[in-house]
């Protein structure tokens, strides 16, 4: 490692340790690193600023103005209304109602910070519907069941996430494979998907224990307002777009942000000025182009390599130990999760998958396939910058978040790793 690479490790280092640690707020780390990057020369601007050019950190802006609008408008409480009545009983049927709509709807929208968007102010208003009022342990719950189940569960389904559509992109680049979306949805979504949300589930009934003191009732609905409908239109054509963008090529970001600039808009907008510059969490914005930044830093400086290697070096790879081949694949993945975070993790893991294949004697679509559950499954949140924005929108607070992600990784990897192990093998796959 020469000196610049050894610089950047350390700017990695101490960046990575301040968000992990929250000893400083996220936004001041994030700009610390912006300051400190710059100043020591480690990487052209246009790198070291390139989360600000991605379209994450766009989707993030317009999730957080379409949400006000729903919020706003009354739309959220309507819908909240209608999820009442499917939902009403117990908190873990609220849990677990709130954790399968997270999942179904990642198979008709493909953006996680949309989905976020759309859903959290909603799931919000079913809180308040049930007394879960702001400050109380299960409405915590139910905002880290929009975060975590958005993210994690979408990583079964191949178009559903960015990490997915990155290392498909990787894998076609590298080896000229292409992923096809059936095999892929039925390697991952028993496991990964329907297991992975039972699992999350409980974690989260378990952690976060309440009772709806209020009856979610579900009395006569308001007539529609003109605002309401307006809006409603207006998520469905995005919506709409948002599903067909494999046939017009737009980007889901630069949708959303259409979106988000009509509801900004005078006189038939439904979000004020003022309101964008107070409602809008312009500091989870600043820290998701940070998370990217620091992704984008570590690729083009060849640390990401170098730690690659390593890992390739110490792996406990042997083709007479199957199982131990498997899970060392999905702690490699995990571990990365800590350097380059969740969108990362396939950009510098795919290239090195064929040697992995060859020290284990595995296919390499199979290595190429177990990553995804070790980049699905962060050990930390700030590692998926999805629940990062959900731990913002729903006010949670990093202590709640940490406990329920450090819950969902042990058991995802002491009991869904070797559940996984063996769908691999009933697949064909192993």
């Amino acid at each position: 490692m020469d000196g610049q690479v050894a610089l950047v490790a350390g700017l990695v280092a101490v960046t990575i340790g301040l968000w992990a640690t929250a000893k400083l707020p996220e936004y001041l780390t994030a700009l610390l690193f912006f300051a400190a990057a710059m100043m020591l020369s480690v990487a052209p601007a246009s790198v070291i600023f390139s989360g600000f050019a991605s379209a994450a950190f766009w989707l993030v802006v317009s999730g957080y103005v379409i949400g006000i609008a729903i919020s706003k408008t009354g739309l959220a409480a309507r819908c909240a209304r209608l999820l009442a009545a499917r939902l009403s009983g117990s908190y873990a049927r609220m849990v677990f109602g709130v954790v399968g709509l997270t999942y179904a709807l990642a198979f008709v929208m493909p953006s996680n910070m949309g989905r976020i968007a759309l859903l959290m102010p909603i799931v919000m208003a079913l809180a308040d519907r049930g007394g879960l009022t702001e400050g109380r342990i299960g409405r915590i719950g139910l905002a880290l069941a929009v975060g975590f189940g958005t993210f994690q569960l979408s990583a079964s389904i191949l178009p559903a996430n960015v990490p997915n559509l990155v290392m498909a992109g990787a894998i076609e680049a590298a080896y000229g494979l292409h992923l096809s979306y059936l095999p892929y949805l039925l390697l991952h979504a028993p496991v990964l998907g329907v297991l992975k949300g039972i699992v999350l589930g409980g974690c989260i009934v378990w952690l976060f224990r309440d009772q709806p003191t209020a009856s979610l009732d579900t009395a006569p609905a308001t007539p529609w307002s003109g605002a309401e409908k307006r809006l409603a239109l207006l998520l469905a054509a995005t919506l709409g777009l948002w599903l067909t963008d494999s046939w017009h090529g737009i980007s889901p970001a630069w949708i959303g942000l259409a979106a988000a600039c009509l509801c900004l808009m005078p006189l038939i907008g439904f979000v004020s000025g003022e309101e964008f510059g107070k409602e809008v969490n312009h500091r989870t914005a600043i820290y998701v182009a940070a998370i990217l930044g620091l992704a984008a830093l570590v690729a083009h400086s060849g640390l990401g390599s170098i730690i690659g290697g390593l890992m390739l070096r110490i792996a406990a790879l042997d083709p007479a130990t199957p199982f131990i081949s498997f899970a060392t694949i999905v702690g490699v993945t995990a571990l990365l999760n800590f350097v380059v975070t969740a969108n990362g993790v396939p950009a510098l893991f795919t290239p090195l998958a064929q040697s992995f294949a060859t020290a284990a004697d595995l296919p390499l679509l199979t290595v190429l396939m177990i990553q995804v559950i070790g980049f699905a499954t962060p050990v930390l949140p700030y590692q998926a910058s999805p629940i990062v924005v959900a731990m913002a929108m729903g006010k949670i607070p990093l202590a709640a978040a940490l406990r329920l992600s450090l819950a969902l990784a042990a058991m995802t990897f002491v009991v869904l790793v070797p559940i996984d192990y063996g769908w691999f093998r009933v697949m064909g796959w192993l």
